[in-house]
């Protein structure tokens, strides 16, 4: 009985001391801070700016630049696949952002983001590939849908009608599923990239390299998308959280002000862009709204490929 005692003993003994080697080497994950990655996110903040400018700015380009022998009509461009790509490429670094959010986000808005941002996307894709098909048959886009010369004189009339909802399921639906779960994403991201430390609020020579690049995209992609309001409403919403933490003594880190910065930015882009503009009679025409921001391939169409 007593060798089975000291057995049992010395058994017990062992696993506190093997508990005790795990939990002090690392095997209780949650109570040692990684500080070995950086605080700035530069891979994922330049693989999202990187594919942002090849496979959404670039795919139109490469859809009118490539021979139409390589891609016909009846078949997929290579724009079609640089959107495809795109559309399994940017929700993967999204995802990958709200992992290294230093506070927990709300997994359920998250996963329905990312869902509505891949579907409204997909939407956009089938529209945007058809609409690009037109421009190359002469398709003006500084014109609308009856005043374009290719499809005024269709018969019957209805087909105008399918024209013009193939145009409100790429311009109007499909940018709104696809842009507000995007920058609710980042408005998520962005509440949680607040310190007191303030070796995490500086941004290092990589987020200043970056900064022009992402925010020249932003501004592209509020000119063409068309989502001034949403934009402007995501980056008001950033300011009051801003004013917000401020009182509590906290400050942006970083990530952080990357994305502020390149917001702001964005803004004065989208600014002078308006103001250049202005007084365009065509393009006002075209954009009678409250909120006038002219898209830069109809401004293409109208004032660079008309003169070539």
């Amino acid at each position: 009985m007593q060798s089975v005692r000291k057995r049992r003993d010395n058994d017990s003994t062992s696993q506190r001391s093997s508990c005790h080697v795990d939990s002090t080497s690392g095997g209780v994950k949650e109570n040692v801070p990684q500080q070995k990655r950086p605080h700035f996110h530069c891979d994922l903040w330049f693989c999202l700016t990187l594919q942002n400018w090849i496979l959404d700015f670039g795919r139109p380009i490469v859809m009118i630049t490539l021979p139409l022998e390589w891609f016909p009509l009846n078949k997929p461009s290579a724009g079609d696949y640089f959107h495809m790509a795109y559309n399994v490429i940017t929700p993967f670094i999204l995802l990958k952002l709200i992992e290294r959010s230093p506070r927990a986000l709300p997994r359920s808005a998250v996963y329905l983001c990312i869902i509505t941002l891949v579907m409204g996307a997909s939407i956009h894709l089938v529209g945007d590939s058809i609409n690009h098909r037109l421009i190359l048959s002469g398709y003006q886009l500084h014109l609308s849908v009856r005043e374009n010369p290719i499809i005024k004189d269709l018969k019957p009339v209805s087909l105008i009608d399918s024209f013009e909802l193939l145009y409100y399921y790429d311009e109007h639906l499909g940018h709104l599923m696809w842009y507000i779960p995007f920058f609710v994403i980042l408005f998520l991201y962005f509440t949680g990239c607040f310190t007191k430390a303030k070796e995490e609020k500086r941004l290092p020579v990589s987020g200043c390299l970056l900064l022009g690049p992402s925010a020249l995209y932003y501004w592209y992609l509020v000119t063409e998308g068309q989502i001034t309001e949403l934009f402007l409403l995501t980056f008001l919403a950033m300011v009051v959280v801003v004013m917000h933490q401020h009182r509590k003594g906290l400050s942006p880190d970083s990530n952080g002000r990357f994305l502020f910065f390149s917001f702001f930015v964005a803004v004065l882009l989208v600014a002078l862009w308006v103001a250049y503009l202005w007084s365009d009679p065509v393009l006002r025409n075209k954009y009678p709204g409250l909120i006038y921001v002219p898209e830069p391939w109809s401004y293409y169409t109208l004032h660079i490929k008309q003169n070539h």
